[in-house]
């Protein structure tokens, strides 16, 4: 999510054009504009709430966390899509026979079984560590909207093994995160641009992996990141500069949004 790029563009479109827009972003990145805002985000409620007090004068007011999977604002759920449990407990079985941990992601927890090198890493990326916890089992027993689990593209046909209502959603190549087949950043945009009687057209996103693809594919306006993946980029209304930039708040000064 912090590799540099050199691939850099910006847009001369006037900050009119998105006085109604919902401003979305990708894996790891929350973003603000306006009065309407969403953010994809692996945290539950709580932290998300605490990373929001961060940014003042800034009130958010839509949350699409676990990549889509569970959506919801102020006033209550706005979409939510758990994994099926039985799905749930295969998918730690799975896991369990290629030797490695994985975090369950509830409403209001994020706890892990153990932890190996790639999943502490993955959680690095964004400032945290994994939680093991000995509630693990009784969380992954109730509603689960994400798994996150350190493995190799060639170990994704083993840990989606013996499920129906699962799919993997990857944007590195050490882990995945593990979602309801039903879920995805797309499906939640739409539900959330329902809720709110908005269209495409009125929404814009920034991404930089291909777990974003569908966020594009789900909005009127896209922007990807200058370390974005090559497949994102390729179907991008924009590109701005890398998250290691600065890159969307760059973009979203230049423009007019903020």
């Amino acid at each position: 999510c912090t590799s540099p790029a050199s691939s850099f563009s910006t847009s001369t479109a006037p900050s009119s054009t998105w006085r109604k827009s919902v401003l979305l972003s990708g894996h790891w990145t929350l973003c603000a504009a306006y009065s309407k805002t969403a953010s994809c985000w692996p945290s539950p409620p709580g932290v998300l709430r605490s990373l929001c007090r961060k940014f003042d004068g800034v009130e958010f007011d839509v949350f699409l966390t676990y990549n889509g999977s569970y959506c919801y604002d102020r006033r209550g759920d706005i979409f939510v899509s758990p994994i099926p449990p039985q799905d749930v407990q295969t998918l730690i079985q799975n896991a369990a026979a290629l030797g490695r941990p994985v975090s369950v992601a509830g409403r209001t927890q994020l706890l892990s079984n153990g932890t190996d090198d790639d999943l502490t890493a993955y959680y690095a990326i964004g400032g945290r560590a994994p939680v093991i916890s000995d509630k693990f089992d009784e969380v992954s027993r109730g509603e689960v909207f994400q798994l996150l689990m350190g493995c190799r593209e060639s170990d994704w046909p083993a840990i989606l093994k013996g499920t129906s209502g699962a799919k993997i959603a990857a944007w590195w190549d050490r882990a995945v995160d593990i979602i309801p087949i039903s879920g995805g950043k797309g499906a939640g945009i739409q539900k959330v641009l329902a809720y709110y009687g908005l269209t495409p057209e009125d929404a814009m996103a920034f991404g930089d992996g291909n777990n974003d693809i569908e966020m594009f594919q789900a909005v009127g306006h896209s922007v990807a990141m200058g370390n974005a993946s090559a497949d994102l980029k390729a179907i991008a209304s924009e590109v701005c500069r890398p998250c290691a930039e600065d890159g969307i708040y760059h973009y979203c000064k230049e423009n007019g949004l903020i």
